[in-house]
């Protein structure tokens, strides 16, 4: 897919009416969307699994949700199953450890391959499952859904390392790959144009600032860190994606402006010396804020502002 641009000014210029403004960018994604469900279902007899895989930030829990709502609305059976669910407990197993003797936070093998491999077959095969609840602030697991997947359901599996094939296994017969990013360059008077992986950064600032209460730079360290895994575990993958989808929405950065803007100045002593940072600043600056009260209650955006009438 080919990347995008956007021009700050094209941004402004749209938000003077903003209600027709936000309808066109949520317009341009639903459509991608709703040509993905359409592709689904016609090679869905025989590739009833979805593997949607995106980096961090991606918008995957939304795009998942809303091409399973499609699917379901056109008469078709489908549900969706995070793959964050099968993280491996502290206490089961070595964690993986990077190149610092860290752990590997983005690492596949924090996954319970074996036991989501297992999954797989059964789905596929209609047999039942107990998807297990991984419960992030124990890092244990908190119980389980019982699933059996009906003759013709779909099922979709969204998570970073949905492609990789270390995860998944050889199921190339019965499955059909997503990939969801940012592909879309805001672009300044200056002709400087934002990194896409700088959007999903506003989009973790965001979500991470408002909801779990981490500094921001602990943000910012931590997204190199995000950075490094996806060169590692998902990039190499996204060649296998028979579809992919754009998630950039127009409106989203003035919206987190709105929200963010002027506590990120505030930090600019701790965090000017930091790349990414002194780039969404400057874009940021260029661009008007658009109160989050246009934002839909289904809109990708409500996955990192919070509101979100979409759910598992």
């Amino acid at each position: 897919m080919a990347l995008n641009y956007i021009e700050t000014s094209n941004i402004n210029n749209g938000l003077a009416n903003p209600a027709e403004f936000v309808a066109a960018s949520e317009a341009v994604y639903f459509n991608q969307l709703k040509t993905a469900a359409e592709k689904i279902k016609m090679s869905c007899k025989d590739k009833p699994i979805i593997l949607l895989s995106g980096p961090s930030g991606s918008g995957k829990t939304t795009s998942s949700l809303r091409i399973t709502r499609k699917l379901t609305q056109s008469g078709l059976k489908a549900r969706t199953i995070a793959m964050d669910n099968y993280f491996l407990p502290k206490d089961q197993g070595e964690m993986p450890l990077d190149e610092n003797g860290d752990i590997d936070l983005e690492s596949p093998l924090r996954l319970d391959i074996d036991l989501f491999k297992e999954h797989l077959k059964r789905l596929v095969d209609c047999r039942s499952v107990e998807v297990p609840i991984f419960d992030f602030a124990n890092q244990s697991r908190s119980g389980v859904v019982p699933i059996t997947r009906e003759k013709n359901e779909i099922i979709i599996i969204e998570g970073i390392h949905a492609l990789n094939p270390l995860v998944t296994g050889d199921s190339g017969e019965f499955e059909t790959c997503i990939y969801v990013s940012v592909r879309t360059r805001i672009r300044s008077m200056g002709g400087v144009a934002l990194h896409p992986e700088n959007i999903r950064l506003m989009r973790r600032l965001s979500r991470d600032r408002l909801f779990r209460g981490r500094e921001y730079k602990d943000i910012f360290a931590m997204f190199r860190s995000v950075s490094r895994g996806e060169d590692l575990y998902i990039m190499p993958y996204k060649n296998r994606a028979d579809i992919e989808v754009d998630t950039f929405l127009a409106h989203e950065a003035p919206v987190y402006k709105h929200q963010l803007f002027e506590s990120l100045k505030e930090a600019a002593d701790i965090m000017s010396g930091d790349e990414n940072y002194r780039s969404i600043i400057e874009i940021m600056g260029e661009i008007d804020s658009l109160n989050s009260e246009i934002v839909q209650c289904d809109s990708l955006i409500r996955e990192f502002i919070g509101g979100s009438s979409l759910e598992y």
